[in-house]
């Protein structure tokens, strides 16, 4: 009897599986409380009875949905075919693989701070090119300058009439048709470059949110010790080469858990305490007296260099070198003070290498942020009140002369610095040994570099075309001197919430620096009366003024109007704007604090 009614029970149940859909089916499988060959056992019956009843009914399907099905089919091979393919052009995923497992996740933090930077870059050249430099292009003349080889150095010369600077724009409305479409090139120039900072603001808003709830909150980022073990392997890698780099990065995250785990407070005597307290006082000291002196040398440098291009050269080789004396002097500071900090901080003997690292990079902004501003206030309190006839062509070039020589510098940093140090570390002085990966003085390097790109895309839109290409060769030039000239670092330690450093860094004081840079330019500056797309006007913003005022004769533009006047230029607005978004962050922090309470509480559960 009880087998009877345990097998109509289970005709019933495949019944009433056989009328569901497909997803339906599956899931309704999978939650069941039974063995996995139970479970096969079931599938097969319904399989078997799907079949049945096709047969039974003679449902041959028609010509049109046979057709659908297979092109269906298709569709689906090329999507798979196309994503094995983008998947291959991912030339960096293997080798952030092999780095994560050969150093572990501090050095890693560096290479995927990089890909994250050049993936920001080639969105921000597609923007660019797409709506200034192409449509400029149907309007552009020819340019009649020869080039000789040195621009690609100074930036001047025949690149002075081409697309790649401000002064070259037109400020005519475009139209190749005589009643057609027409493209004003004012407005599509400020809209471009407004839009994309406010995108480029939104997507550091999400990535910090994404990497602090991926680190900080996220309740996997506690799960260490057994789990390690017990449910980290993943049985699909069959290939010999892929398991021992599985193997290898597996046992760097149990020595980054276990180093955590076991991490000691050293204790220290009263004199000990003071002596560190002094030492770290004189490394302060020197630092910023460092940074001072810097950015005092910078400031005199770029007025005596615009003094000297103003004046003129006898040749064109003289100009030439005298362009680049201020991006190689700039450069130069940049490259050997972070060695000094670097140095610095080994003599403070920190107790633990993230220490270190955050106090190295706190130093370098410093005075990297600091040579920014400084040139900032040179370009839009100098050389913008100069007697120049296109005075943001000249600060385009430049920014195009300190971008290419930071990268050539970078190169040789690489190429020359960590190489020679490796020859004497074993050769002439082998206790020093290999060198270890400064994760401080590199990411500022980048931060530096991606702060002068936001500068300069107003007035060189293709400039992050060029930063793109110099992250891309970076990324494998730093990957093959890591992997020849450096060692692991000596203390392995775990670095969950350091991209999110990285990126809160990018965004401040960086992004926002840069926004008040570009902010002064467009609303205060006035533009050069002879070059640029905003050329006669009193400044940049005042052709969007001149276009509103246009909109208000047409009756289907109020709208657009009714916003320019009651929201976007509205002071009222913009605080209430700004009460409602901090009410709404202390909102989260309040339920970001009571998710990081629960999660220790369960973790203490857990634990008894």
């Amino acid at each position: 009897f009880f087998s009877l009614h345990g097998f109509d029970a289970e005709e019933d149940l495949v019944g009433n599986l056989v009328s569901m859909s497909t997803n339906e089916r599956i899931k309704a499988i999978q939650k069941m409380p039974e063995t996995m060959r139970k479970k096969r056992e079931i599938r097969n019956k319904v399989l078997k009875e799907i079949t049945k009843k096709s047969r039974h009914r003679g449902a041959r399907p028609s010509c049109c949905t046979q057709c659908l099905q297979g092109a269906a089919v298709s569709f689906r091979r090329f999507g798979n075919t196309l994503s094995e393919y983008f998947h291959q052009l991912r030339v960096w995923h293997k080798t952030l693989k092999i780095i994560g497992a050969e150093f572990g996740t501090s050095v890693l933090s560096y290479f995927v701070f990089l890909k994250w930077l050049l993936n920001f870059n080639i969105f921000s050249f597609l923007i660019n090119f797409g709506f200034i430099t192409i449509p400029q292009f149907l309007a552009a003349e020819p340019n009649n300058l020869s080039f000789t080889g040195l621009e690609l150095f100074t930036g001047a010369g025949y690149f002075q009439d081409t697309v790649l600077y401000y002064g070259f724009y037109t400020n005519a409305t475009i139209s190749k048709m005589e009643n057609g479409p027409s493209y004003n090139m004012q407005l599509a120039y400020i809209f471009t470059v407004g839009i994309y900072f406010v995108i480029c603001f939104l997507i550091l808003l999400f990535s910090m949110a994404k990497f602090f709830s991926r680190n900080f909150i996220n309740p996997q980022a506690f799960s260490v010790n057994a789990s390690k073990l017990l449910c980290t392997w993943d049985f699909n890698i069959t290939n010999e080469k892929a398991v021992k780099l599985k193997q290898k990065n597996l046992c760097t995250q149990i020595k980054e858990g276990l180093t955590e785990v076991n991490k000691e407070v050293q204790h220290f005597s009263i004199m000990e305490r003071l002596l560190r307290v002094a030492i770290h006082l004189l490394a302060w000291v020197a630092s910023l007296g460092t940074a001072v002196a810097a950015c005092t040398g910078v400031y005199f440098l770029s007025i005596n260099n615009l003094e000297l291009f103003m004046k003129g050269h006898r040749n064109d080789l003289e100009r030439q070198s005298a362009m680049l004396v201020l991006p190689v002097i700039v450069s130069l500071l940049n490259t050997l003070i972070p060695f000094f900090f670097s140095w610095l901080g080994h003599l403070e003997r920190f107790q633990t290498p993230g220490q270190h690292i955050y106090v190295t990079i706190t130093r370098n902004i410093i005075l990297k942020m600091s040579m920014v501003g400084i040139l900032c206030y040179y370009w839009l309190n100098i050389v913008a009140t100069s007697e120049s006839q296109c005075w943001e062509t000249l600060v385009g070039q430049d920014i195009y002369r300190l971008v290419l020589v930071d990268f050539i510098f970078c190169l040789l940093g690489s190429l020359f610095g960590e190489f020679l140090r490796r020859i004497i570390g074993t050769t002439v002085c082998k206790s020093l040994g290999l060198p270890e990966f400064d994760i401080g003085r590199n990411v500022l390097d980048l931060i530096y570099a991606q702060t002068l790109t936001w500068i300069g895309i107003l007035f060189s839109p293709l400039l992050p075309g060029i930063q793109m290409i110099a992250f891309f060769i970076v990324f494998f030039v730093k990957k093959v001197s890591l992997m020849r000239n450096c060692q692991p670092p000596c203390k392995v330690w775990r670095t969950a919430q350091m991209m999110t450093s990285f990126i809160f860094l990018l965004f401040c004081p960086s992004f926002l620096g840069v926004l008040s840079v570009i902010g002064v330019t467009v609303w205060r500056l006035k533009p050069s009366e002879e070059c640029g797309p905003f050329r006669g006007l009193s400044s940049m913003y005042a052709a969007v003024a001149g276009w509103i005022q246009i909109l208000e004769s047409y009756t289907a533009s109020k709208w657009v109007v009714w916003i320019y006047h009651n929201l976007i230029t509205s002071a009222l607005f913009f605080f209430i704007l700004s009460s409602f978004v901090l009410i709404v962050i202390y909102l989260y922090w309040q339920i970001i604090q009571g998710r990081r309470t629960m999660t220790e509480l369960l973790r203490k559960q857990i634990n008894n």
